[in-house]
């Protein structure tokens, strides 16, 4: 057990020499394990896995901040919190940054090496990760390595198998030969959600096709022109009247001398180009939607690497850049060319690597989404999102869907498709549910052709899934696995309520991929929303508004900034920069500020430690100063909570930074000094103890109010004071520390009056302890008197204007005055 005993002995706060050991006590006190036992109404978050592919950037630190921040205010309400810290270590991330670190090509080299590759950078990525978990003060159930879970570990991986099989048999799961979004350079099919656009400009080609019947031109224009050889229907608008005569002819290619059909179709623009479109396989995904449509026998004539087919032989085995060069020179010097424009364009490109996407034919296993879109948009509308308008982004995003979700992948590092295909009769045979099956190096678990009985073996499938197959059934595994470990029990109990987790957090950005097909996962398995609500964050963005990324290598160090500053001003900053939601645009001077902050709030438990703590209120005889802070405090109180009730923590970071220095330490602290060292005798025992009293109170509440925030200074005050860790108290209820609310209303006027006699005597160049001869102040801070005396060095205060000799006047605010006679 650590030694290390907290005491607030230093001179000023120190992080880097605490924070861990700190750490260490809270790991060694499990006091943040999960106990299914403890009779507490059980909340479970859970927690999104991160990529484990590159070490974090401050948008990552920022983020899971604020889910811990989720979970340790949950627990001060009086829940029993299954928070667990996992990490995604499946999927195109992790392969793509494994080739860039070894310098290689997945393909060309054995599958198991380049598996041992990427294991080796998860591991390395996963300790960084965890490290930075740590000296943030996360408090997830355990961050040690053997309780975290991963989303590659064969238990994991046999529960994506195992709902794979059971929704195969179902017939909700089925392959399909059909066009893809592929990307050449990741060499796999990826999903819609798996797309980014990046905007630019090509060049539009107006090109002179023949209309066999009548022999006239026919001038179509297109940016693609290496797509001619590919082109399976040509179309016009049903409403263009100019090309009603065309509906049924046939039109020939220029240089490739295909007879292609012309039709009306309602997709064709009249005001794009010459209002005549091209389809071709595949040139986007409209082209996909018309081949589908007209059932079109597709020629494919770029290959899985985007190279040119052996379809067309003159330009076969040419890169498809190179070949839309090619072809469109040849073009232009036959004179088929007629006119030739630039024209801006969005170009979908993978989100992973940045490469132009391609559309292409091949067999993928497919997940029904479309049957049932009806019922996700009943969960978006009855499903709780935090913040509310993050609703929208899933509900657009519903409305766009319009295919079944391809879910198998062209790729290593993932979770194997567990099917062997028999090889008399290409039969795909699945074996049981419940184990972890890898069909590219193992023998299936029969002898037979579950459909022809053949016994003359299997082909293994050599595909993996997309890796959200694995994250969508991460609150599955949540509920299931409490530190890593099954326990069916529990499962048995937490999914017999309406939803199988309470909340899903999530950056914005994944709202289409994680939460979208983890809310489809839940239906189509247990028939209820995966979630009782939703926390959606936004982005953490560089000074030019452009997020924060670690594959484009805009990043800024958490490590660095939490060495510089200490993890709970990082925490602090996020929390307090921007309202739940919203960019935060981030900013090294005001990280600085926070820290400034954070020592402040040590030096203030440091400064009344000093003072005894008064536990029976029968010594002490409350002076209207106590309870105008009491009141103030209840209010901040309940103000912080209403935040941390809704997820957003700007509200509680801000009105408790707010109150701590503005109203406690400028203003509170300093009225009653006088009283609680007793100068001069001049108070009674009981008032000076209600001083001591109130300190503590007040110090005492914003500690814990403050812990799911900042929980390292906070605990390190709390130990150090109350001898106790704050992160096992209760949050309080601020209608029980005092009921006077008409205090409040003493705030302004004080505030106000106070800081007008530091100016006044600033401006005279007077020490603050200057004594004041008279002073006149206003009726509403009368009760106040004698400890406003005592802190400004007022000989004596004058109820009476008229009574009031003369002396300076003082506006305290538009409407009030005061009168000092130095």
């Amino acid at each position: 057990m650590s030694d290390f005993v907290p005491k607030l002995t230093e001179k000023t706060y120190d992080p880097q020499k605490q924070d861990l050991m700190l750490f260490k006590k809270w790991q060694e006190e499990k006091i943040f394990a999960f106990n299914k036992s403890s009779g507490k109404p059980i909340f479970s978050i859970d927690t999104p896995p991160p990529y484990a592919n590159a070490p974090w950037h401050m948008g990552g630190a920022i983020h899971y901040s604020q889910i811990d921040m989720i979970a340790r205010y949950k627990r001060m309400a009086g829940y029993e919190i299954l928070f667990p810290m996992c990490l995604d270590r499946n999927g195109l991330p992790i392969e793509v940054q494994a080739e860039k670190k070894f310098k290689i090509s997945m393909h060309d080299v054995p599958r198991e090496d380049f598996l041992n590759m990427c294991r080796q950078l998860l591991d390395e990525v996963g300790d960084q990760i965890l490290d930075i978990c740590k000296i943030l003060g996360f408090s997830n159930n355990s961050l040690e390595w053997d309780e975290i879970y991963k989303t590659d570990e064969e238990q994991y991986r046999t529960l994506t198998q195992s709902t794979f099989i059971k929704l195969f048999k179902e017939g909700q799961i089925y392959e399909d030969d059909r066009p893809n979004n592929y990307c050449t350079r990741c060499k796999t099919t990826i999903a819609d959600n798996e797309i980014d656009y990046k905007s630019g400009s090509h060049t539009l080609y107006d090109i002179r096709f023949k209309v066999k019947e009548t022999g006239e031109d026919l001038i179509i224009s297109t940016s693609r022109p290496e797509l001619i050889p590919a082109i399976g229907v040509v179309i016009f608008n049903p409403k263009d009247e100019r090309y009603q005569y065309l509906g049924g002819k046939t039109v020939i290619t220029p240089l490739f001398e295909d007879e292609v059909p012309i039709m009306a179709h309602h997709y064709a623009q009249m005001e794009y180009g010459t209002g005549i479109m091209m389809v071709c396989a595949y040139g986007d995904s409209s082209d996909v939607q018309i081949f589908r449509e007209l059932k079109l026998n597709p020629k494919t004539i770029i290959d899985t690497s985007g190279k040119i087919t052996d379809k067309v032989p003159e330009y076969a085995g040419l890169k498809v850049k190179e070949a839309k060069k090619e072809i469109a020179d040849k073009l232009e010097a036959e004179g088929y060319v007629v006119d030739k424009a630039d024209a801006p364009h969005n170009f979908p490109i993978c989100s992973r690597c940045k490469t132009l996407v391609e559309f292409l034919a091949m067999p993928e296993y497919y997940l029904k989404q479309v049957e049932y879109l009806p019922k996700l948009h009943e969960y978006a509308q009855e499903m709780e999102f935090f913040p509310p308008f993050m609703r929208q982004v899933w509900v657009d995003w519903l409305n766009t869907v319009s295919i079944d979700w391809p879910i198998s992948r062209r790729r290593y590092y993932g979770t194997e498709v567990p099917v062997w295909y028999c090889k008399s009769c290409n039969h795909p045979n699945l074996p049981e549910p419940g184990n972890y099956y890898q069909p590219w190096k193992n023998d299936p678990p029969f002898e037979s052709c579950q459909k022809c009985d053949s016994s003359d073996g299997f082909i293994g499938d050599l595909r993996t899934f997309d890796t959200w197959m694995d994250s969508s059934l991460s609150e599955i595994y949540t509920i299931m696995h409490p530190h890593n470990k099954k326990d069916e029990t529990l499962f048995n109990e937490l999914i017999q309520r309406p939803y199988i987790c309470d909340v899903r957090p999530s950056a914005k950005d994944i709202v289409r991929t994680w939460l979208h097909y983890t809310m489809l996962r839940g239906l189509q398995l247990y028939n209820k929303p995966a979630f009782n609500c939703a926390w959606i964050s936004g982005f953490v963005v560089d000074s030019k508004g452009e997020k924060l990324s670690k594959s484009a290598g805009s990043t800024i160090k958490p490590e660095n900034m939490i060495e510089k500053y200490g993890g709970d001003a990082v925490r602090f900053y996020g929390a307090a920069e921007a309202s739940h939601g919203s960019d935060i645009r981030f900013n090294q001077q005001r990280l600085q500020g926070i820290s400034k902050f954070i020592n402040k709030f040590y030096n203030i438990a440091k400064f009344l430690s000093r003072f005894p703590i008064i536990t029976n209120k029968s010594e002490i005889s409350l002076q209207p100063a106590d309870e105008w802070i009491l009141s103030e405090l209840a209010r901040v109180v309940e103000e912080a909570k209403s935040g941390y009730e809704i997820f957003d923590f700007q509200i509680p970071a801000k009105s408790l930074r707010n109150f701590t220095w503005e109203t406690f330490a400028s203003h509170y602290v300093e009225l009653v000094k006088g009283r609680a060292y007793n100068r001069n005798n001049s108070y009674e025992e009981r008032e000076q103890k209600a001083a001591w009293y109130t300190l503590h109170k007040v110090m005492k509440e914003l500690t814990i109010v403050f812990a799911p925030i900042i929980p390292f200074v906070t605990d390190l005050i709390y130990r150090g004071i109350y001898d106790k860790t704050v992160h096992l108290e209760k949050y309080p209820e601020g209608k029980e520390i005092i009921d006077k609310q008409q205090y409040l209303e003493i705030t302004p006027t004080l505030l106000d009056l106070n800081s007008a006699i530091w100016k006044y005597k600033k401006s005279k160049q007077l020490p603050l302890n200057t004594p004041i001869e008279q002073v006149y102040m206003p009726e509403i801070l009368f009760p106040l008197a004698k400890d406003l005396a005592s802190m400004h060095a007022i000989e004596t205060l004058v109820k009476e204007k008229d009574e009031m000799p003369e002396g300076d006047i003082i506006s305290i605010n538009e409407t009030e005055n005061i009168v000092i006679r130095i």
